[in-house]
């Protein structure tokens, strides 16, 4: 049986030989994939990912690949740059087509409305009305002439506000202005930035429940908040600012073994469920500074029975 999966057909060829460049030298390396997650302290799952170019391993993966299997950093960190291009543009690629959906589903859900009824307001009309607007001078309903006026501009309003509203999803206004729009505001501005590094999939309460590795958020970009040994496994709270949100991890740890967070109400839970692997983490939780993240804990409850806390 082979030891790699084949290539998902749709994955960019640019990805592909930087993938194909990392089995090498783990091969070459001779090293089991569950070995390479405990030297490097990426899990397993995640490696498998990579190595089956499911997902662009993060730029911190990549140099502590090289330095567990003593290959020279800077050519993988080189294939690295020009694979994440590559995993950029199929993203934004990916982004422009979901757009264009949206914004087609926009257009028909205006369309059913249908264009306003037409008011016809002709000559006779307008000539029977009075001069004091109080009904035609021969005699019928008073006002009518005006009430007919009133529903022609009410219609052409009409006209005018379906128009507008159609431009502006097909992104036809001022930038600025549709910036100024939907930007958040200044209360936000503790969070994580508006416009995400390259790479990076979620910001804030958007990373609620996601995978840090997944979204981007971890390697380079996450730094230990809070951390305690019990027995000897490691519990942290990690924290991402960039993202803005925390998650708990353990290392150094065994089938059975679990990490619990708490940020504020919110509780996740992460496990090693597989025979080898060594590190677990939970899903993340959005939090608003650095002081949030130092006051999240993480729990590391152990099949043994052990179980301590972050302090």
């Amino acid at each position: 049986m082979p030891r790699w999966r084949t290539f998902p057909d749709e994955l960019d060829p640019q990805v592909r030989e930087f993938a194909e460049q990392l089995r090498r030298v783990v091969d070459r390396s001779g090293l089991s994939v569950a070995a390479v997650a405990d030297r490097t302290g990426y899990s397993r799952t995640s490696w498998e990912r990579y190595l089956d170019g499911r997902l662009l391993a993060p730029k911190g993966a990549v140099v502590a690949l090289a330095e567990v299997t003593g290959t020279p950093p800077v050519h993988l960190t080189t294939m690295w740059e020009l694979a994440e291009r590559a995993w950029s543009r199929s993203e934004m690629r990916q982004d422009r087509t979901m757009e264009a959906v949206r914004i087609a589903q926009a257009r028909a859900a205006l369309g059913e409305f249908g264009p306003p009824p037409e008011v016809r307001v002709d000559g006779a009309d307008r000539d029977a009305a009075t001069p004091d607007g109080t009904g035609p001078a021969g005699g019928g309903a008073p006002g009518a002439g005006p009430r007919r006026t009133t529903l022609f501009l009410a219609g052409a309003v009409g006209v005018v506000v379906v128009a507008v509203g159609a431009f502006l999803l097909s992104d036809g206004g001022d930038p600025e202005r549709t910036a100024g729009a939907t930007a958040p505001s200044s209360s936000a501005s503790a969070g994580p930035s508006t416009v995400l590094p390259s790479g990076v999939l979620c910001g804030g309460a958007g990373c609620t429940g996601r995978d840090a590795e997944e979204m981007g958020c971890s390697g380079d970009l996450a730094a230990t908040a809070r951390s305690a040994t019990v027995g000897t496994t490691l519990v942290e709270v990690r924290y991402s600012r960039t993202c803005g949100a925390v998650w708990g991890r353990i290392t150094r740890a065994g089938q059975g073994d679990e990490v619990r967070l708490t940020a504020g109400s919110a509780r996740q839970t992460g496990a090693i469920a597989v025979a080898g692997d060594t590190i677990a983490y939970t899903p993340m939780v959005a939090v608003r500074s650095a002081a949030d993240a130092a006051a999240a804990t993480a729990c590391a409850v152990l099949a043994s029975g052990q179980q301590g806390c972050t302090p």
